[in-house]
């Protein structure tokens, strides 16, 4: 068994010798990097031992001990009781025998992305890296490779922005259903061990549920993640949703100090992603799963969601979205202040699939046209106008936006404005109210100077007059993704 103690000696050292104290006071002079803020999209990358069943999502580790579900009859039809084949039953069969680091980069690299971030560890507990804190990792067993160091170095070959994910704290309950009935997760459990310690599952969002993650525990979740970023010095560390409970509060400030301090002496500056409230406002990186804000923020934000509608890993019956329809959740999400982390999920033997495939070249050749009014842009006076309502908040990216000809969106860069139609025309008239010559001496009304109006896909003029209901284009260009127009003010 690994012995804490030196590891935990030497973080309280790094906070205690860096810039950033492990409090809330302290870490609020933290500021988002400008690199992250002009990235605007990066890929999110859901592979691991659950990627071998290739069945339901990638909580298949818990559900296929939840009696009675999906999962758990589609285990012992297709591998047989829980005793005898448990989910680390599945380790051997993950090869990744046609991994490649350079293809999937390469891949990102095309489709737009400017920074990648693979699952260093999910709730499974099964690390895809070297570590020393653990045996039960991707060096040691399955496909016997540093899948995160592999991607590193491909991502620096390619000038990409590296970060990676630990799902571990909630790793303290995701496997506590397979004590329930026969099965191979017994006690006794101990540190170390692959389902330790599989304790009762609680209300998710209850801040104060009982049991509550033991010292130890915490302290394994705290070293496992500062190995992670001395291993492999990530830009970015997220960290999915349970890190908000009452108990982690304190150790979150001890790995941000951590973190800050160590990227202070890297002489780089970094992120963390968080969900709900789990870092105080202001010290990290807020992150919307699975949606998006109604509204422009002032604040940085992202969102993270993925190509498949039902998983977040391959399944055999992913439910894919479009890319036009991605391509409209970046601009909106662009347009108010955010970037947009999609996910893909490779299958276990490491290849991606036709459709992730299909869906993120049609991004990178839209943003390989389009990419000026994206990268590096800031917000306008608003994130735009039209009849379409966004949903706000997580979990909404299932709800299908139907976007008009009226529904534009909103960004500045290298002094021009950009006003991006989210639907073409059939009769190739637009009319963009915002943009309408109005009185501004009572009303904070746009009343600057329009030079020309270019379709940035042609990258040539277009016929436009301006009127006080608003500035009217006339473009027969057509397309089923968003159109922009670059618009030069005086």
């Amino acid at each position: 068994m690994y012995d804490l103690k030196p590891y935990l000696k030497h973080i309280d050292t790094v906070i205690e010798q860096g810039p950033y104290e492990d409090t809330w006071k302290s870490l609020s002079s933290y500021h988002v990097p400008q690199w992250y803020r002009d990235a605007k999209f990066g890929i999110f990358i859901h592979w691991g031992i659950y990627s071998v069943p290739a069945f339901g999502s990638e909580w298949y580790s818990r559900n296929m001990y939840i009696q009675g579900s999906p999962e758990y009859e589609h285990h012992i039809q297709t591998y047989g009781k829980h005793s005898d084949f448990g989910y680390k039953d599945f380790i051997p069969l993950f090869r990744a025998e046609q991994f490649d680091a350079d293809a999937w980069i390469d891949l990102f690299d095309r489709a737009g992305a400017k920074y990648i971030m693979p699952v260093a560890e999910h709730h499974d507990g099964f690390q895809m890296y070297r570590s020393e804190i653990s045996h039960w990792n991707s060096w040691e067993m399955g496909p016997k490779k540093d899948v995160l160091g592999e991607l590193r170095e491909s991502c620096q070959k390619r000038g990409l922005s590296f970060g990676t994910s630990s799902h571990r704290l909630e790793h303290w309950f995701f496997m506590g259903h397979g004590k329930e009935f026969d099965s191979d997760i017994k006690e006794p459990l101990q540190r170390g061990d692959f389902y330790w310690p599989a304790m009762p599952e609680p209300n998710h969002h209850d801040l104060y549920s009982k049991p509550t993650s033991s010292e130890e525990y915490l302290q394994d979740w705290l070293v496992r993640t500062c190995e992670l970023i001395d291993k492999y010095q990530p830009k970015i560390l997220y960290f999915d949703w349970w890190i908000e409970h009452n108990a982690c509060k304190p150790w979150l400030q001890k790995l941000a100090a951590y973190y800050y301090n160590c990227a202070a002496k890297w002489g780089t500056n970094v992120v963390i992603n968080y969900k709900y409230d789990a870092f105080m406002f202001g010290t990290a990186v807020p992150d919307v799963e699975r949606g998006q804000f109604a509204d422009v923020k002032p604040y940085f934000w992202q969102t993270d969601t993925a190509i498949a509608l039902n998983s977040w890993c391959y399944t055999h019956n992913n439910q894919f979205r479009s890319a036009t329809d991605l391509l409209c959740d970046l601009v909106d999400i662009v347009s108010k202040n955010g970037t947009l982390l999609l996910n893909v999920g490779p299958k276990a033997d490491g290849t991606i699939s036709d459709e992730d495939t299909a869906v993120l070249l049609h991004i990178g050749e839209w943003l390989k046209i389009n990419g000026e009014a994206i990268y590096g842009s800031n917000v306008w006076r608003k994130y735009g106008e039209g009849p379409t309502k966004v949903i706000d908040g997580h979990f909404s990216d299932g709800i299908k936006k139907n976007f008009t000809s009226n529904d534009f969106r909103f960004t500045v860069s290298g002094g021009y404005l950009y006003a991006i139609a989210l639907r073409c025309s059939e009769n190739d008239e637009y009319c963009i109210c915002s943009l309408a010559e109005q009185d501004a001496s009572q009303q904070a009304f746009f009343q600057g100077i329009i030079k020309q109006v270019e379709l940035l896909s042609a990258h040539r003029p277009i016929a436009w007059t301006r009127t006080e209901k608003g500035l009217h284009i006339q473009c027969d260009y057509q397309s089923p993704d968003p159109i922009v127009f670059k618009i030069e003010l005086a």
